[in-house]
Parts: C-alpha cells; structure tokens; sequence
C-alpha cells in the first residue's frame, strides 16, 4: 500500500512539472518580440533641391621639416662634450659632437716617431747604398716601410678628425640622444638634426579627387596655428598607390617665413575651389548615402514607402556629396533613421 502511494505522489510531482514547464514556455514565447514589417519607421527626410556647388573645399594635412636625420659618428668612443643643446639653430659644417680622441692620438704619435726612425735609417741607407755598401732591396725596404707608415699617419688623422661630429646641412637641434659619458658607435644616433627652412605639407584625399591636384600647381596652404599666413604650395608629389582607406598622398613645397614660424608636425589645410560660378547640381548630405562606395544607394520616400535607389557620386566635399543620377529635383530622400529601415518599409516623417 504504502509503495502505491509512492508512485501516486511521484506521478502527481511528474504532472505538476509538466504543467510549470509548459506555463514556462508560454510566458517566454508570449515575452519575445516580434517585429511588425508593417508598421512605419520614424524617418528624417530632405527634399532636393539644386544647389550651387563653387564652394571650396578643404582637405587637412601636417607640415614636416624638408629635410631630416639622425646625426651618428662614424668611429667609436667616449662622448666628451655636447657643442649644442636642443633647440640651438646650427650651420653646415659646424661641431655638435666631440667623441674621445686620446687613443687615436698616442697612436699618431707612436707613427710619428716610427716614420722619424725610417727616414733616418733611409738617409743612411742612401749613403750605403751609393758605395754598393748594401744591398738595392734593403733600401726599397724602408722606402716601402716609411710609405706604409705615412699611409698609417693619414688613417689615424681621418679617425682623429671624426671624432669632431660636424652638422651636415643647416637645421635646428630637434633632440639629444645621449649625454657626455655615454658611448658612442657607427650607427647609434646622437642628434636629430632638422631643416624647417623649407617644409612640406601632405595631405591624404580620395580617389575621386585627385584630379583635383596637378603636379607643379600652385594651391592656396593655411596653417591651424597662424591662420593669417599667406602659404603657396607647389604639388611636388601625387600618390598612385593608394593606403588601406583608398586614400592617395598630395605632396606640397612649402617655404618657411624668415622666423621659422612653421614647425615640423604642425597642422594645415589646403583649400581648392569647386566646380565653376553659377553651376548647379544636386547636392545631398553625405549621411544620406548607403551601400558601399562602388554601390552607393538612397532611401528614395514613394508613396510613404522608403525605396532603395541606386545613385551615382559625381564629387564628394566637406560632409556633402555632389549626385549625378538616380534621383531628380524634388525628390525626397532619408536623411537619418536607418535603424531597421529596409527596401519597401512604411515610413513616416
């Protein structure tokens, strides 16, 4: 008895279980939501309109110094003394680096006394010689040891002037890369060395506006910092490899102003006017456009639908895009609103 009673209670549990999971079920399925396609999407919308399009446009880029290098020596050694310090404007040819020169200087004056010893011994063997005292090749052999030692003397005189580092052009000590005390080798930079006298600005655009810039023209160059001067720079370089963006390097030559106003990573923009006076085009912001850049496409509104259009760019500049077909004058098209926005959805503004 007491067993039946147990499988009664077992199977009144197994059914209170079935009936919770299944109320369970109802509550998640009853909770998920379920997206009504016929409902309208709140949309913002613009109708179009021509619009002139000679505004310029303008395109940001930084100016670096024409020339720049790190300064090292070319022999080894101790630095002894530092002629300049940041910032010091130095010319060609003149001392920055002083590298310890007293080893290579006990050598040249251990070949100095060595070419002394020779020459003497030379002096005697020519007097020895004219008598047939001696042998003709043990004179050539001290002629050679004296020419073997000058050619010692000059290395030595070469090392000793390189210790002195020298600037290679004129410029402006940018950095220090060590301090007296320090080592210094080929290839271990000492100084960055900068020439601001003359800059380059670059700047990096679009495919579709390189046509734009045409190498030897002049453009109109405004530095963030000194909005006031008058820059030209001359296109020296046009990209044709473009970055991971699409985007293709400009290159302009710049000239500094006679106080160096303009420094090496300083930012500018160059300003390029738009299409001719009085032209007219249809003119949208660039938010507007979807797709990709080889498929761009509107959200054309028909008949309180949003319908998916194919459009062609002509010109992109600023945050607007110049449209060439797909759409006409009067058209209306969605501007912000994307969110769950497809091809055919209603929509209201």
């Amino acid at each position: 008895m007491k067993k039946i009673i147990n499988i009664l209670i077992l199977i009144a549990l197994l059914v209170l279980i079935g009936l919770k999971l299944k109320g369970n079920k109802e509550i998640v399925k009853n909770r998920i939501y379920k997206y009504d396609k016929e409902k309208a999407i709140k949309v913002f919308t613009q109708k179009i309109a021509l619009a002139d399009v000679n505004a310029s446009q303008e395109f940001t880029g930084t100016f670096e110094a024409n020339k720049e290098v790190k300064v090292n020596a070319d022999v080894q050694g101790k630095i002894v003394k530092y002629y300049v310090d940041e910032g010091a404007k130095v010319h060609r040819g003149q001392a920055l680096v002083k590298l310890d020169a007293s080893l290579l200087t006990i050598k040249l004056a251990q070949v100095n006394v060595q070419i002394e010893t020779l020459e003497k011994d030379l002096a005697r063997y020519q007097v020895l010689a004219a008598a047939d005292a001696i042998p003709a090749v043990k004179l050539e052999k001290v002629q050679q040891g004296i020419k073997t030692a000058k050619e010692n003397r000059r290395t030595i005189q070469t090392q000793i002037s390189k210790t002195t580092i020298k600037a290679p052009f004129n410029g402006i000590i940018t950095m220090k890369f060590q301090e007296v005390g320090a080592f210094a080798a080929p290839g271990v930079p000492l100084v960055l060395l900068t020439d601001i006298g003359d800059l380059k600005f670059t700047i990096n655009v679009p495919e579709h506006n390189l046509d734009i810039f045409k190498k030897g023209k002049m453009y109109t160059i405004k530095a963030d910092n000194f909005p006031d001067l008058d820059l030209k720079g001359k296109v020296i370089r046009v990209g044709s490899k473009g970055n991971m963006s699409n985007n293709y390097t400009i290159q302009f030559a710049i000239k500094n102003t006679k106080d160096k106003k303009l420094k090496s990573r300083m930012f500018g923009k160059v300003a390029v006017s738009g299409s001719k006076n009085g032209a007219k085009a249809i003119v949208i912001p660039a938010k507007a456009i979807v797709g990709s850049e080889l498929e761009p496409q509107l959200y054309v509104i028909k008949n309180g639908k949003a319908v998916l259009t194919k459009v062609t760019i002509g010109k992109r500049f600023a945050n607007k895009a110049i449209i060439t077909s797909g759409v006409k004058e009067d058209d209306t098209i969605v501007t912000s609103g994307f969110i769950n926005l497809f091809d055919g959805a209603n929509v209201i503004n």
